[in-house]
């Protein structure tokens, strides 16, 4: 059984895709097998997907119902220990990614790295913190081409929700760790590069994004939504009030404690 399977999913990006194929077969540790979903693109991937086939374990082309619908496809195929989306465009930081952290993968069942993200001309390593509370994941997820997740974990949280359009993985990340309560670890090392022109980068989908979160953290975890919302407003009066002038002053007299 290898140690990890290592799923692409592609639709009509095949400059993205040669990335991506070009930095798994690239690296210097094999222990791992290739999974390509192509959900029926007609701009060359087709072929250039057929061109790798000694390279890939298993591949398919063909259409889906969406970016989740073809995850799910990859994990139904996947035979690895773990499991790490590395999607058209997405690459390993270097050759020796793998090489290198995979002895990490040990035990837990989230296993999640930093991620250098590119934005246009800019680069920077994004980081993540070592505990993940509850109000960490109303304001952000983990990163998927960063982060490694035991295959037996789909079978207690399931599949990717694919009602969802963009937040889906950041759904499954907000249910393992905070209502299947799973184990995670931090790795303070570089794993991955994401670009920012996806799907859930685009500016004009930053309301939908919005919008699906709410759904899912009413739906999902309502007592902890509204106490998140009061926390907010509460946060919001209190730094209205940091602001005051009078506050300031009473705060440096000491007749007020710093709050």
């Amino acid at each position: 059984m290898p140690k990890i399977s290592i799923i692409t999913i592609n639709y009509n990006n095949l400059d993205g895709l040669k990335r991506t194929i070009e930095s798994v077969v690239n690296q210097t540790w094999k222990e791992f097998e290739y999974i390509v979903i192509d959900g029926g693109s007609t701009d060359g991937s087709f072929a250039y997907i057929e061109s790798q086939t000694k390279d890939i374990d298993y591949w398919v082309s063909e259409p889906d119902k969406g970016i989740y619908n073809a995850m799910n496809k990859g994990i139904a195929k996947a035979k690895g220990d773990y499991l790490i989306f590395l999607n058209s465009g997405d690459h390993f930081v270097d050759d020796n990614a793998l090489a290198e952290n995979n002895k990490f993968l040990e035990g837990k069942d989230i296993i999640y790295f930093n991620l250098q993200v590119v934005d246009k001309n800019i680069k920077f390593i994004k980081t993540y913190p070592e505990e993940l509370p509850f109000s960490y994941f109303v304001k952000d997820t983990l990163p998927h081409p960063a982060a490694f997740i035991k295959a037996t974990l789909f079978n207690i949280v399931g599949l990717y929700d694919e009602n969802i359009k963009i937040v889906s993985d950041w759904k499954f990340f907000i249910e393992s760790v905070c209502k299947f309560n799973c184990s995670y670890e931090r790795i303070n090392q570089t794993l991955s590069t994401f670009y920012l022109d996806g799907l859930s980068s685009d500016l004009e989908n930053k309301l939908f994004i919005a919008e699906e979160k709410w759904n899912v953290l009413n739906s999902e975890f309502k007592a902890y939504n509204n106490d998140a919302t009061h926390l907010f407003e509460s946060n919001a009066v209190l730094a209205n009030l940091r602001k005051s002038t009078k506050i300031k002053l009473l705060i440096r007299l000491g007749l007020l404690k710093r709050f």
